[in-house]
């Protein structure tokens, strides 16, 4: 038979997917519940419709496995087989394998290729199922994982609803979201100039105020399309629990709760790495082997539970164990290792440290734990959906992980802030509380403090954690973070946004404290604040530090001047990456300030600023007697041969244009200045 056309062969793989995902999940069930008709029943139907489905569209590679997994279940049904672990694990490589044949296949399909793989699933199934024949009910079921509890009817649903959600074009579900974004944007603009225009014409507004409503709910409609159960992932972090336990010799009950809870589709695609994370650190650091729980008084049996949650504009998905806890002691200890001062920490400061990259506490290095991955690719992970995790521990009771991320992300409820006079915006599911503007801000051992209810908060300025310019004076903004509470103080709050946020491109990397951008009402660009990444900065700059290992013995140094905030930090992530020692100032007169204090090695500077521009800035440190040496690098929008003249003849030593910005040539030009200044 000749193969089927691909879009016929998307459709037959969206739904293949979706049962195995369901066989996975039932062999899981079965595994503590042998000889469950309906379990059996159902498993053998889904195998015999993988089996059919491929036929017909001509894939017999695919319905010889899928006949092959037929062999086992009839079995099982008949009670000629038992579902023990061994039969299970074997059971469950064949569907792992089966996936990986329908949803990496070549287009068009190798059919030697698959042929091998095919029959190589086959042969293995075989020997596993022959390796179990007759070893009774126990084999190695004593490692096995216990039956989810609560969810099951929910996860099998959420598949079904997964799989009708893949066959949708979902290329074209985010151009209508985003035409739909953009329309509301420019709504929004065109209702400021009827205000401007015809004042407060009652029926005017009417017709305003009733396109607006339509245009919110059309909003609704297409982010309800996107929103998916959390329950899509509940059987591969079921999958994950019961691997980790059965190589660690480990008897784990896993626990759904709130699988219901609906969340952007995108969101939980970038949160499935982070929960496989955080379950398998539950198992493999968490919970005892079934003697040490025996000695301690425990069940044998531990448990790790998922509970998910809709809190305003959030989800919050916890994963909690009863195991042995963290060992504050013992995480001290690593952390003095790598150089920290943690004899000086509080209890909270020591427990986030396990989410500080290459931290480990694991006595002995295995293929699950001991290299110091995981947790902070969690944190990292969390950040590029602007969500945030903290962990919660009592030594010898368990621990429990809080993950909070935004149901979506393609409109974000903001507080608009302003300081130093650029427009901010600061994702709502951050803010705690607003503090009146009268609030008392003390200073205790040198750092801002302000009392929010009975704690003691710090206060960090906006503008210079953000280069932006000098201490705020205004508003205080509470803020919600990973080790507690952190205040932000702005010079003024502008309101509340419900902004269409966009990223900044592929062109871009991630940005420390920028999360994207959006577009307010007068069609202007407002920076859309990453809180846990603002805080952190705030963190090191009082401390005087950098993240890691702190830095090397010399590192060159380079100025950043530009208004911009976003081109500043674009600038800095690039030049920190390769190893510069970075500072930055928002415009010429600020650069001059701070190369009095402490010159640079080299300063890249725009031309377009206010107070000081960058060919004054550059006429001014040539005329310096101090600074006339200082290698200056200027880039710009600006892009006429007569503007590249002015540069040069300004004295700088380099004149990059914007619209042709290329980082590789960048950091060459930065490295070759600096060697001619070293070498003069």
């Amino acid at each position: 038979m000749e193969p089927a056309e691909p879009d016929v062969r998307q459709l037959f793989a969206d739904d293949a997917v979706a049962r195995l995902d369901r066989m996975g999940e039932q062999l899981l069930e079965l595994e503590h519940a042998p000889g469950q008709a309906d379990l059996l029943a159902n498993l053998f139907r889904e195998a015999h419709s993988l089996k059919g489905g491929a036929g017909v569209i001509g894939l017999q590679h695919v319905a010889d496995v899928a006949h092959a997994l037929e062999n086992p279940l009839q079995r099982l049904r008949a009670g000629d087989l038992h579902a023990t672990a061994t039969l299970t694990d074997s059971m469950l490589a064949t569907i792992d394998g089966l996936r990986s044949l329908i949803t990496h296949g070549d287009d068009p399909p190798d059919d030697d290729r698959q042929k091998a793989i095919a029959e190589a699933l086959v042969s293995e199934l075989a020997a596993g199922v022959a390796r179990d024949n007759g070893a009774g009910t126990n084999g190695n079921g004593r490692h096995a994982v216990g039956p989810p509890a609560g969810d099951a009817a929910a996860a099998q649903g959420a598949h079904a609803q997964v799989a009708a959600t893949m066959q949708v074009a979902i290329q074209r579900l985010d151009q209508i979201d985003r035409l739909v974004g953009e329309s509301a944007s420019a709504y929004l603009r065109v209702g400021q100039l009827l205000a401007e225009t015809l004042g407060t014409d009652p029926a005017t507004i009417a017709e305003y105020r009733e396109v607006t409503r339509l245009l919110s709910r059309l909003q609704d409609v297409t982010t309800r399309v996107r929103m998916v159960p959390i329950s899509t992932v509940t059987p591969s972090l079921h999958r994950a629990v019961r691997d980790v336990a059965r190589a660690g010799g480990k008897q784990v009950r896993w626990v759904v709760g709130g699988g219901e809870t609906e969340i952007d589709r995108n969101v939980l695609e970038k949160l499935h790495d982070p929960l496989v994370h955080l379950v398998r650190n539950s198992v493999d650091h968490g919970i005892e082997a079934p003697e040490q729980r025996l000695a301690a008084g425990k069940p044998a049996q531990g448990t790790v539970r998922l509970h998910a949650a809709q809190r305003g504009s959030e989800i919050v998905i916890s994963v909690s164990d009863d195991g042995g806890g963290i060992d504050l002691e013992r995480v001290r200890a690593a952390g003095a290792r790598a150089g920290l001062d943690t004899a000086a920490m509080s209890d909270a400061e020591v427990t986030d440290l396990i989410f500080r990259q290459g931290m480990s506490t694991a006595k002995q290095v295995t293929e699950i734990s001991g290299r110091g991955v995981g947790l902070d690719v969690v944190r990292t992970n969390l950040g590029l959906v602007r969500g945030r995790v903290e962990v919660h521990s009592t030594f010898g009771q368990g621990t429990e992980f809080v993950a909070s991320v935004p149901i979506t992300l393609t409109i974000v409820q903001c507080l608009v802030v302003e300081a130093s006079g650029q427009r901010l915006a600061v994702p709502l599911h951050s803010v705690l509380n607003l503090l009146p503007p009268d609030t008392d801000v003390s200073r205790a051992e040198g750092q801002a403090m302000v009392m929010h209810g009975s704690v003691a908060v710090p206060v960090v300025d906006l503008s210079p954690t953000l280069a932006m310019g000098d201490a705020n004076h205004g508003q205080v903004v509470v803020l919600a973070d990973a080790l507690g509470e952190q205040a932000l103080r702005v010079d003024a709050l502008v309101g509340r946004r419900d902004l269409v946020v966009k990223g900044l491109g592929r062109l871009l990397p991630r940005l420390t404290a920028v999360a994207g951008a959006g577009i307010e009402p007068d069609g202007s660009v407002v920076v859309v604040v990453d809180v846990p990444g603002l805080v952190a900065r705030a963190r090191l700059q009082k401390a005087g530090a950098t993240p890691d290992e702190g830095p090397p013995p010399h590192r060159p140094s380079v100025l950043i001047v530009d208004d911009a905030l976003t081109v500043r930090e674009l600038e800095r992530s690039i030049l920190e990456r390769a190893g510069y020692a970075v500072r930055v100032a928002a415009n010429g007169r600020e650069a001059l300030e701070l190369l009095r204090r402490e010159p640079a090695d080299l300063v890249l500077t725009d031309v377009e600023m206010p107070l000081l521009d960058g060919l004054g800035l550059t006429e001014t440190i040539r005329k310096s007697r101090t600074l006339a040496k200082t290698p200056v690098v200027i880039l710009t929008s600006h892009d006429s041969e007569a503007d590249r003249e002015r540069g040069l003849a300004a004295g700088a030593n380099a004149y990059i244009v914007k619209s042709g910005f290329d980082q590789q040539r960048l950091l060459s030009m930065v490295e070759q200045l600096l060697l001619a200044g070293s070498s003069s």
